[in-house]
């Protein structure tokens, strides 16, 4: 069962996410700007490093995502007033109609993805994957042992 379900729950997320990118490139959007978009619209001022670790991706790759957003005119970088060598990120007003948009393609996904389930069934799958989710997240991290090499 539990390799079923891991299968299952692996094999559902991965063609949300290509049905996502389908139509996000409607938009001219890829689901990585998507991402970092609605994240950044979550924690305006950032710096890229922080982003970087919520977006659990190496800063050098997100600092490339932020400069074809900046090209785009979609984020801007500000000068951090605290440290002068870190620049904060923020979006801009050119922005919004666009996450508008990819927020309300993913309603329509996620409306469509869950056709014929009635409400009690979804509130139970959101309840039983919030609950994995937790369980995940307290689990401890295995220990790391030294290696006779030092």
């Amino acid at each position: 069962m539990s390799d079923s379900l891991g299968f299952l729950i692996s094999d559902v997320s991965r063609l949300m996410r290509r049905r996502f990118d389908e139509r996000a490139r409607e938009v001219g959007a890829t689901r990585a700007q998507w991402r970092t978009l609605t994240t950044l619209s979550r924690h305006e001022g950032l710096n890229q490093g922080a982003l970087a670790d919520l977006l659990e991706v190496e800063p050098i790759t997100l600092c490339r995502m932020i400069d074809r957003l900046e090209e785009s005119g979609l984020v801007e970088r500000r000068r951090d007033p605290s440290d002068r060598r870190a620049w904060q990120l923020f979006l801009t007003d050119k922005s919004k109609p666009i996450l508008d948009d990819l927020r309300a393609m993913a309603a329509g996904l996620f409306d469509q993805v869950l056709q014929g389930i009635d409400e009690a069934d979804r509130a139970a799958l959101g309840k039983t994957l919030q609950r994995m989710r937790a369980n995940l997240l307290t689990l401890p991290s295995p220990r790391t042992t030294e290696t006779a090499h030092g």
